[in-house]
């Protein structure tokens, strides 16, 4: 049996710095070439999108919507579903989360025809309970990230040097490090190449950056900055080698790219990632030459390209994996914290709006539930409140840090979202016959709440303007 191999680039159309006039362009020169690729070389590989992304496929075009559609009735793509709007999971309500996570789940079966059953945690940000709402969401199979899962075991980290900082970026370009000390250690070699199995039932597939890395400055055809040559197509064979003889030892797959759709006909945000310069989704064709480089190289080395649903099906057993407890809480991929997320100065200044405006919708909701008067009622602008809510809680409007920023729009989309918000709720409670109890929400003084930071946050210089 030839060992199988995941390509699963992941899609955000809401990404920092991708203006909204740019997003068509990204749709049709990133998402619709992959889909062309796909299609006409025959390749079989997961495809992540939030359910946002794919409701902007769908509006500004079509034609790219019916593509992945077809893709997935032939059985050459598997819809992989994250949250409706690119959060960091570990830093909104768990609540909020699972409404968003059905919202996509929801999004995907009307526009593409199919319910995931894989998940995929924006940034791979992490706490105890991410397990628990990825299943109660009704996904069966979560990718997970083996660099945290690796830093959680206290003999990597000393033996690595590698540690986490909340005000870092990450140690992405440093990560090889935990490959070079695991390459003779079967016990945690296991879970790059096998499915694992959480304590909660959920299956779990890992993609690490000690591959990814490579196949991401490969198809910017760049170097890491800590080496004068670029990456050869000689190297990611000698890879796809090295790991092929992992995986007859040890295992049935491997996932090597688990990055960005974005870097498949783009720059998206790497120049601005790894070398602080403001440039933003500028045309990169050769990527998907170079993208299409990377999955030949696989097939020629012997690997079958699989579903991640086919993987955890065909293993006949999958491997317990009690230590997903012990992964920090507040951690990402790329070796970096979801809590610096929370710690940039747009977040310190968005988050607690959210926050009031999230808890109103909550108090509401739970004083409509006791009240057996209004109990029943459908409240459309209720839930509109929420969904709101959610999409000013937007990632990419809080971050990166200084030196580099969000794009001003970024900023502006979540400050428009929480006015959206508050003016629901507003309307909910005249609705419900709630609008005198000011008590429980006041959303004349929110919105003078969300006045006041936005004046603080458009008052900021922003990068690259």
């Amino acid at each position: 049996m030839r060992p199988k191999i995941i390509f699963m680039p992941h899609a955000n159309i809401q990404y920092s710095q991708l203006t909204p006039a740019r997003r068509h362009w990204v749709i049709k020169n990133c998402y619709e070439k992959l889909f062309d690729l796909v299609l006409e070389r025959n390749y079989r590989i997961a495809f992540e999108a939030s359910g946002k992304t794919i409701d902007e496929i769908a509006s500004q075009a079509p034609e790219v919507l019916a593509k992945l559609r077809t893709l997935v009735k032939n059985g050459q793509a598997e819809p992989v579903a994250s949250p409706y709007i690119h959060f960091m999971v570990s830093n909104v309500p768990r609540d909020l989360c699972l409404f968003s996570l059905k919202q996509s789940l929801d999004t995907w079966e009307k526009q593409v025809g199919k319910r995931p059953a894989v998940g995929w945690n924006p940034e791979c940000s992490w706490n105890h309970a991410v397990p628990k709402i990825y299943k109660e969401a009704g996904l069966e199979t979560l990718v997970m990230d083996a660099d945290s899962f690796f830093l959680s075991f206290p003999e990597i980290r000393k033996a690595t040097g590698l540690y986490y900082d909340v005000q870092g970026h990450s140690n992405k370009n440093s990560l090889f490090k935990i490959e070079e000390y695991i390459a003779d250690k079967p016990e945690f070699l296991q879970y790059l190449v096998n499915p694992s199995l959480a304590p909660n039932g959920l299956k779990m597939i890992f993609r690490s950056d000690c591959m990814a890395n490579l196949l991401l400055w490969y198809l910017m055809d760049a170097t890491e900055g800590m080496r004068s040559e670029k990456i050869t197509k000689e190297e990611i064979s000698q890879m796809y080698r090295k790991w092929k003889e992992r995986i007859g030892n040890l295992g049935t797959f491997i996932m090597p790219y688990a990055e960005d759709a974005e870097y498949i006909g783009s720059s998206a945000y790497f120049y601005v990632k790894q070398f602080n310069e403001a440039r933003f989704f500028e045309p990169e064709e050769n990527s998907v030459g170079r993208f299409c480089d990377t999955v030949e190289l696989a097939l020629e080395a012997g690997y079958e390209m699989a579903l991640p649903s086919e993987v955890v099906r065909d293993t006949p057993r999958l491997l317990e994996n009690p230590w997903i407890s012990q992964i920090e809480n507040g951690v990402a991929w790329h070796g970096g914290t979801a809590k610096a997320w929370l710690n940039t100065e747009f977040a310190l200044l968005l988050d607690p709006v959210c926050r009031d405006v999230y808890q109103g919708i909550c108090d509401v909701w739970e004083r409509q539930r006791q009240d057996k008067q209004i109990r029943d009622r459908e409240d459309a602008d209720l839930k509109a409140a929420l969904s709101y809510v959610a999409s000013a809680w937007v990632s990419d409007s809080r971050w990166p840090p200084q030196p580099t920023t969000p794009g001003r729009f970024n900023v502006q989309e979540s400050i428009a979202d929480l006015y959206e918000a508050n003016e629901a709720l507003a309307r909910s409670m005249k609705n419900l016959g709630l609008e005198k109890e000011k008590a429980l929400y006041s959303p004349g003084l929110m919105k003078s709440q969300i006045r006041c930071a936005e004046q603080k946050l458009m008052k900021m210089s922003y990068f690259g303007e």
